[in-house]
């Protein structure tokens, strides 16, 4: 007979901090809830309620891949960004909650009028979309290196009936017209040094490479996006992009040495440097 949820959970938290989890009630419980289709309010007043036979086979699967190290957002192929419910998989990064001070920051640039806005790397769509839904007149395009995560991206927006919103597969700037332009380009591009040890560890040894690591001690995609990004920006454009937390000096070098203006860097919810802008002025 299939235990209770309470020693369900107990157990699997058990399991998983013995796994190395960061957060292994939070997982084991995640787990549940989709395995039950219930919501977490549910774990707590019924505790003593059994899965069914079916239900307790799958979390047991579920929770075994979770313990290999694989991310819960891609046992479950979803993942909340900016509220919203975004499909994800692994041609993509799993949206992370510091980029959503990306997105808050392009949102403060976005002129009050209609606009063209520039997603470099999109990935499931996350910064696209979350900037799109805040704002029905400004045109977003987002681009991605792979097809599968423009094709991704996609079915994201028409999946939250987003209609602002096109996805295109490309390297940077390339799927667009040479003359487009944009009143704001924000991007979260691989910036990890290849040999950073962080790399093996955690989540994010699932995640594709392609979108993590970047030559040059993790500034070469910074370096082409800001070099280009000046033949794709409106005068009084902003440039936005994420970065580590150690990179900000770096980056706001490599900003002013192309000439861009108002330089600055903003720090994230822990307070660390995250995103870097500047402001093209032709």
């Amino acid at each position: 007979m299939p235990l209770c949820i309470d020693a369900l959970l107990k157990q699997a938290t058990l399991q998983l901090t013995k796994a190395g989890s960061d957060s292994p009630h939070l997982d084991a419980a995640v787990l549940l809830c989709h395995v039950l289709d219930k919501p977490r309010s549910y774990l707590l007043t019924w505790p003593e309620k059994a899965p069914s036979d079916e239900q307790f086979t799958l979390f047991e699967a579920l929770l075994a891949r979770r313990i290999t190290g694989e991310p819960v957002a891609y046992i479950l192929g979803e993942r909340e960004f900016w509220s919203l419910p975004l499909k994800v998989s692994p041609f993509t990064l799993i949206p992370r909650p510091d980029t959503e001070r990306l997105v808050e920051l392009a949102l403060e640039k976005i002129p009050t009028q209609a606009c063209t806005v520039l997603d470099l790397g999109t990935g499931t769509g996350a910064i696209a979309l979350a900037i799109a839904s805040e704002r029905n007149d400004a045109q977003v395009t987002g681009i991605d290196l792979r097809p599968e995560a423009a094709e991704l991206a996609a079915e994201n927006g028409q999946r939250l009936n987003i209609q602002n919103v096109r996805f295109l597969a490309g390297s940077w700037y390339t799927p667009l017209a040479s003359d487009e332009l944009f009143s704001v380009i924000v991007s979260n591009p691989p910036y990890i040094d290849a040999a950073d040890p962080h790399l093996v560890l955690g989540d994010v040894r699932f995640e594709p490479k392609t979108a993590l690591v970047a030559d040059d001690n993790g500034l070469a995609d910074i370096q082409i996006i800001s070099e280009q990004g000046r033949q794709h920006l409106q005068t009084g454009g902003w440039l936005l992009m994420e970065h580590g937390f150690e990179q900000g000096e770096a980056v706001r070098h490599i900003l002013q040495e192309l000439g861009y203006h108002l330089v600055s860097t903003a720090q994230d919810y822990a307070g660390l440097d995250r995103v870097t802008l500047g402001c093209w002025q032709g």
